[in-house]
């Protein structure tokens, strides 16, 4: 399981997550762990059901095809969960034989920290703006304190990231998102830059 974090709503991590589970190889299931504002749903252009979060029937009955990606499945975030219930949920989705990549909450809260302690690995997404990249720095030193490697840092609305990036969110650069029109993630150059970061992360592992 990839959790795909940031600290800053808005930063790019539901573009990021949906822009790699396109990438990867499928199967991919692409996850909402953000309760409280999720938007995955939204952007990849599925429904969210409301199953009552019951972790015994989690996976099949609210995951939904990806209307343009045949191989990326859907999850929403789920609704009237408990933490220990949320966290019991996706403990099951990374049990999932799928590659799985996980939209979380934005900022340091429990919230946030719930994927990233049930994740194997960590994606932090910036842009290049001082708050943005202070708050990913803080993200990434979450997670490890959690125990969850951080693999890189994902730089959107750019096309070049200083090497100064890497020093402060203390993981290297794994690769540049240019900024585009709507809908960004149907646009080349966006795809492209997707499939580098995928291909990098690969070589982390």
């Amino acid at each position: 399981m990839l959790a795909i974090a940031g600290g800053k709503g808005g930063s790019g991590k539901t573009t990021t997550t949906l822009g790699l589970a396109s990438a990867l190889d499928g199967p991919v299931l692409a996850v909402d762990a953000d309760r409280d504002m999720p938007n995955l749903h939204t952007m990849a252009g599925v429904e969210r059901r409301d199953d009552g979060g019951a972790s015994d029937a989690v996976l099949e009955p609210t995951v939904h095809q990806h209307p343009t990606d045949q191989t990326v499945s859907v999850l929403p975030a789920p609704s009237g969960t408990d933490d220990e219930a949320f966290e019991e949920w996706l403990e099951s989705i990374a049990a999932d034989d799928r590659t799985t990549v996980v939209d979380c909450p934005a900022g340091a809260g429990p919230d946030a920290a719930t994927p990233l302690r049930v994740a194997d690995g960590v994606v932090v997404v910036t842009p290049l703006c001082a708050p943005a990249l202070r708050d990913a720095a803080k993200t990434a030193a979450m997670a490890r304190a959690l125990g969850t490697p951080v693999i890189g840092c994902v730089v959107t609305r750019t096309r070049v990231a200083p090497d100064a990036v890497a020093e402060l969110v203390g993981a290297p650069i794994l690769g540049t998102v240019p900024e585009e029109t709507s809908p960004v993630l149907t646009q080349p150059t966006v795809q492209a830059a997707y499939r580098r970061i995928v291909d990098n992360i690969s070589g982390k592992k």
